[in-house]
């Protein structure tokens, strides 16, 4: 398939995770990536050497959550590929821990991560955008719909991400720029891979499906958001649970 032929995408936090299976399946669908990643070189240089005979690919070193590198990036982006069609930000961290037990550290390295780096990126992505269009895709959470206990400050940074989504969708609809959010339910990453066997066993006999999904599931909504297959739909949260989240 060809979905995103000519299309530009930058993806944040791409070396691993959903962010890796949204590259392996955007290059499969014709599209031209950059990517970024925070410290793990060898797995971006991996996806790297996996697609480049097959599109343009790069991968660029930064901190979405730092304001000036996040404006760098999107200029050396743009001069990179020329433009920019899709930005999908998906970096996250968690730093869970009940309210009582969590500092101020632990709260703002979430909040930076997770919301400020998407307000820093789709700042200085949207102004090529005003010019041609584009679709911005928010890697929210089940958690940011429906809360979590013990995760407060991922669960904030989650929600907040909805209320950044819905607010540009609708101050820039008429601009030919889309913004939707994705609330993965649990899926089966290295995050999710640290809850501990109990955690994990509440979930699953909550989730209707009865399994744990794949990053390639949450792919796939990203794959139809990015593409001219969602050209009418802005403002949405679409959530990729398994039913967890109804």
């Amino acid at each position: 398939m060809d979905l995103l032929k000519d299309k530009t995408v930058l993806i944040t936090g791409g070396s691993r995770g959903i962010g890796a299976a949204i590259i392996d399946l955007f290059a499969e669908n014709g599209a031209k990536i950059a990517f970024t990643y925070k410290s793990s070189a060898n797995e971006a240089n991996q996806i790297v050497d996996r697609w480049k005979s097959i599109t343009t690919i790069k991968a660029y070193q930064s901190d979405a959550a730092d304001t000036k590198a996040a404006e760098d990036l999107i200029t050396t982006v743009l001069s990179d590929f020329g433009g920019l069609d899709v930005l999908i930000n998906n970096a996250g961290i968690t730093r869970d821990g009940l309210l009582l037990r969590m500092n101020e550290q632990m709260w703002d390295d979430v909040i930076n991560t997770n919301l400020k780096s998407a307000f820093n990126l789709t700042k200085f992505a949207i102004k090529p955008m005003l010019r041609t269009g584009g679709s911005v895709i928010n890697m929210s959470s089940v958690v940011g719909v429906s809360g979590n206990a013990g995760q407060a400050n991922y669960a904030a940074s989650k929600a907040g991400l909805i209320g950044f989504t819905k607010s540009l969708s609708k101050e820039l609809g008429g601009k030919n720029i889309r913004f939707n959010a994705i609330a993965p339910g649990f899926i089966s990453t290295e995050m999710t891979h640290k809850l501990d066997e109990q955690t994990k066993s509440t979930f699953l006999n909550e989730i209707p499906m009865k399994r744990f999904g794949e990053s390639g599931e949450v792919a796939k909504a990203a794959l139809f958001l990015a593409s001219d297959l969602s050209t009418y739909i802005t403002g949405q949260v679409i959530n990729v649970c398994g039913g967890l989240n109804m």
